[in-house]
């Protein structure tokens, strides 16, 4: 204490016991490396980043006006939220009513986290497929909810078996980070009779709906579920179109759920960037337009990606949309993070181990193929394979 001549013992400051159970989502601390080494001088294959990197051009924001500048409402910009309601039902099929069924939140992970805060108590269970999203598990014990995993080789049936009477919610990633995979139209009918039974929510994460190949079918949760009764679904405009530092999502469910939701989001953040929300509502055909086909030369990347690993004996799980692959390390006698480290290390080629998305998973990488050139994505690809074939057949204790 100032002043008394004596040195003072300081009681440490308490925290809460809860964020010692919640890791550091696994990408973005691989990617916190990686702008570390580039920042010392370092070249580093980025395989690591959950982005894909587009021409868009710099935004003009000058004709937007004063308002711009001010708070919204806390649903979000009027004239986004009636845009994006337009979007979601010729995508999908299923109405949305842009005065009570729609939010626009600051990126998709806030929806995620602020859906289930809405719907999960103390204890309360939530099924996982993995491989999963990285902050999946840990939004679920933020919530102070208990995740529930599915093995990465698990079906529908799997899910089924693991529901209790504490079950609350299922997590639905479609398209699917890392693997790319569309889910089929029985798949989902099954979990909404799952659901329909056990009075269960479907939350579907479709933040990458737009990386769907044209000629794919591609059935969404919603469609199966119109009047909204047990689904919410969560998306993304700033991973979809190419601008994920803008941090602009949204999510959809029935007014009553909204409701609840709209108070979580004026008691966190207000509303959703306003000046950023307005050029997009005012922009929003001419963003599309830039992205689209620079979103199908990406998927055709990816799965030009994934043909090099398999001519290299190198499996990947089955998928064929977004940026990312999720190879199997084979007979490498490394876990995932071993190999990522050992990749970073030797080879400075970052990717994420695959032990971040499940602990079924430690087998497996995950190598996304949007934010370098094709070159050096070649270079990459090649390294993970070399150093599968090098770590392989190890001697115990090498």
């Amino acid at each position: 204490m100032t002043g008394t001549g004596a040195t003072a013992t300081l009681a440490p400051l308490r925290h809460s016991a809860l964020l010692d159970a919640v890791a550091q989502a696994a990408s973005i601390k691989q990617n916190n490396r990686v702008y570390e080494l580039k920042a010392a001088g370092a070249d580093v294959i980025t395989l690591s980043l959950g982005e894909a990197l587009f021409d868009i051009p710099m935004p003009t924001l000058d004709e937007l006006g004063p308002d711009a500048h001010r708070y919204s409402h806390s649903l979000g910009v009027h004239l986004l939220r009636d845009k994006l309601a337009k979007y979601h039902e010729q995508t999908s099929g299923s109405p949305v009513d842009p005065d009570t069924e729609i939010m626009v939140t600051a990126g998709s992970k806030s929806a995620l986290y602020m859906t289930l805060l809405a719907l999960v108590e103390p204890g309360d269970e939530v099924i996982v497929p993995e491989p999963m999203w990285v902050s999946y598990h840990d939004q679920v014990r933020l919530c102070r909810g208990v995740p529930v995993a599915v093995p990465w080789d698990g079906t529908v049936e799997d899910i089924a078996a693991r529901i209790t009477r504490r079950t609350r919610a299922v997590i639905v990633n479609n398209p699917h980070n890392p693997t790319g995979r569309r889910m089929p139209a029985a798949e989902l009918l099954r979990l909404h009779e799952l659901a329909e039974a056990h009075g269960l929510a479907l939350i579907a994460d479709e933040v990458y709906s737009e990386f769907v190949p044209d000629d794919a079918p591609y059935p969404r949760t919603g469609t199966f579920d119109p009047g909204k009764e047990h689904t919410i679904v969560c998306n993304s405009m700033s991973k979809n179109f190419g601008i994920s530092g803008w941090r602009i999502g949204y999510v959809i469910a029935d007014e009553r759920l909204m409701r609840q939701l709209m108070k979580l989001q004026q008691h966190m953040i207000t509303c959703a960037p306003t000046i950023l929300c307005q050029y997009l509502a005012e922009n929003f055909e001419t963003v599309l337009a830039r992205t689209r086909p620079q979103i199908r030369r990406m998927v055709a990347l990816r799965n030009r990606m994934a043909a090099e690993f398999a001519a290299r004996g190198v499996s990947c799980l089955p998928g064929d949309c977004t940026f990312y692959l999720f190879p199997s390390l084979g007979s490498s006698r490394l876990t995932s993070s071993e190999f990522a480290d050992e990749l970073l290390r030797r080879y400075r080629v970052s990717t994420v181990a695959g032990l971040a998305y499940g602990q079924s998973c430690d087998r497996f990488i995950r190598v996304s193929v949007g934010a370098e050139p094709e070159d050096r994505l070649l270079r990459g690809i090649h390294a993970v394979c070399d150093l599968i074939e090098e770590t392989s057949g190890l001697e115990t204790g090498r």
